[in-house]
């Protein structure tokens, strides 16, 4: 099986003067192609540390990343940065979209460094933004959607560039129970469709869409076990 994610004794220590604060403290983790994985864990658990460094958004004080064959933790910051731009897919609970830009225009952004014409950029926006339901909000603005419908353009957003994984941070945090459970379906969908995602919750209801759930406490790894639902597709 080819693992997407490849983690070993990742450590990150931050310094505050001549002191140094442990945040993740050796962790070894494989994500493979097509996982579906919940990142869980106590405010100050290293959960979203974890998060940063997976993104190639922060890079470890120690220890081995690979990202998809690449040598992530070694790399400089402009080639974290392109593979940050090619291989991996943000949502956030904030959603980050640009208010002056229609939905299609959102879901295009990532694409127009990669030199790809307008045309086709629109085209790739459309196909996504059809995967997450919102063929026909294409023209509208974050003001005229709701926040689920924010939210599925901003997830349209992180696949429009067929990244090799999708990082999840706390992505229902500002929705409504049933708008959190439409959004979760729709990475459900996403990950039969063949998606790698990874997710970062503090809320059980959600992790368990998840096919596993990692829990971090105190900057290690407490457990990592497969999701009840898991469990019954495999009895």
């Amino acid at each position: 099986m080819h693992s997407i994610i490849h983690l070993e004794n990742i450590r990150k220590s931050y310094y505050m003067g001549k002191q140094e604060l442990q945040v993740l403290k050796g962790i070894s983790l494989d994500i493979f192609k097509n996982e579906y994985v919940a990142l869980m864990g106590p405010s100050g658990s290293g959960k979203s540390t974890l998060m940063n460094i997976l993104g190639c958004l922060d890079s470890p004080t120690g220890g081995e990343y690979i990202l998809n064959g690449h040598r992530v933790s070694e790399m400089a910051d402009d080639d974290l940065a392109e593979v940050r731009n090619k291989e991996i897919g943000f949502v956030f609970q904030q959603f980050n979209l640009l208010p002056k830009l229609t939905a299609a225009e959102n879901v295009a952004l990532p694409l127009i460094y990669s030199g790809i014409s307008k045309k086709q950029r629109t085209e790739m926006a459309m196909h996504v933004l059809e995967q997450v339901d919102l063929g026909d909000r294409s023209h509208h603005r974050p003001n005229e959607l709701s926040g689920g419908q924010c939210q599925r353009v901003a997830i349209a957003r992180a696949l429009v560039n067929n990244p090799s994984l999708v990082l999840a941070d706390e992505p229902t945090g500002n929705l409504d129970t049933r708008t959190s459970y439409e959004i979760m379906n729709i990475f459900s969908r996403l990950q039969e469709a063949g998606n790698t995602i990874v997710l970062v919750t503090h809320e059980e209801d959600i992790a368990n869409y998840a096919k596993r759930i990692v829990r971090l406490r105190d900057g290690v790894i407490e457990s990592d076990m497969a999701t009840s639902a898991t469990e019954v597709l495999h009895t």
